[in-house]
């Protein structure tokens, strides 16, 4: 079969990152075998893979480090990225990183990305340096995205208790999906997408257990907004869980995949696999369940064609 898929949710590990990550202590996919671009696509085509957009799954902030460092080295990651969609055209894409810092830092690395690179949108972490979507540092960056209509995928991040929460194991593992859902209940209650309507958000890993939550947290609006919340409604719940989108990387089995369907449709459902960050052997595991659970136009919607719509240039 033709490479046809397009992953939206596959990591960048070269050139300013691969330094970070040597001496953070990388994945241990990435540790067995250190990210190249030639490696990449040849799991790619091992995976029918077409293209992949990818991404840097951290906020570079400049704590501990020198002034301006978070702001150096998204500009040098920027600018690697959009060497590889040069030189790879129609194979690779790219999400944006934005320096954790402050607003103004962020909006000059939008901008720059979007505007002079061209990059295909903007990576976010579901908390940034602890301030989650809806937290007042982070407004005028909401209100930029919403503005140009451009599409964010949001990773998920450590939270600040993570280190007890996940009990000794990876934040991966389990803390992970749940900053995401945290993330996106905060922004709801604080009524960001009342300011920001057309906020383009892709969750990873379907959201983690935001979907299986999404009747409670729609439900106990009335009951459970704080002085600092906006006045939503059940329906406002729900109508943003439909539109945003929900990429599938480790999580296209029935358990993720069908509460997902319950609050979206399979339209806005996205092909991802965390290249890079997750084993390849655990990658095609995830590929073959979504492909077990999905079939015919569905299946091919999901592998490519809901991304076609949001990153038409990889037709």
């Amino acid at each position: 079969m033709c490479a046809h898929r397009i992953d939206v949710h596959a990591h960048y590990f070269g050139g300013s990152v691969s330094a970070l990550t040597t001496a953070k202590g990388a994945p241990p996919a990435l540790a067995a075998a250190p990210w190249t671009p030639q490696g990449a696509l040849a799991a790619m085509d091992r995976h029918q893979v077409a293209a992949q957009i990818l991404s840097v799954p951290f906020t570079a902030t400049s704590e501990g480090q020198e002034a301006g460092f978070a702001r150096t080295l998204c500009r040098r990651i920027n600018e690697e990225l959009a060497e590889l969609t040069e030189q790879y055209p129609g194979r690779f894409g790219a999400f944006a990183s934005l320096p954790g810092d402050n607003a103004e830092e962020m909006l000059d690395e939008l901008a720059y990305a979007l505007d002079t690179l061209r990059l295909d949108g903007v990576s976010l972490t579901s908390n940034v340096a602890g301030h989650y979507l809806g937290s007042p540092p982070l407004e005028p960056v909401l209100a930029e995205l919403s503005r140009r209509h451009v599409p964010v995928h949001i990773h998920p991040a450590d939270c600040a208790h993570a280190p007890e929460l996940a009990l000794g194991r990876p934040a991966s593992l389990v803390e992970f999906p749940f900053d995401t859902a945290r993330d996106i209940t905060n922004a709801l209650y604080r009524g960001v997408f009342l300011r920001h309507p057309d906020l383009r958000l892709i969750l990873s890993h379907l959201g983690g257990p935001l979907p299986a939550l999404a009747w409670r947290i729609a439900a106990c609006t009335a009951v459970c907004t704080g002085p600092d919340d906006a006045p939503i409604t059940p329906q406002h719940v729900h109508e943003v869980l439909r539109g945003l989108y929900y990429d599938t990387a480790l999580a296209g089995g029935p358990h993720s995949l069908l509460p997902t369907l319950q609050v979206t449709g399979v339209d806005h459902v996205l092909f991802g696999t965390d290249a890079a960050a997750a084993p390849e052997p655990l990658v095609a595991d995830a590929i073959s369940e979504l492909t077990s659970t999905l079939t015919g136009q569905d299946l091919q919607a999901v592998e490519r064609g809901n991304a076609l719509r949001l990153f038409p240039r990889l037709a």
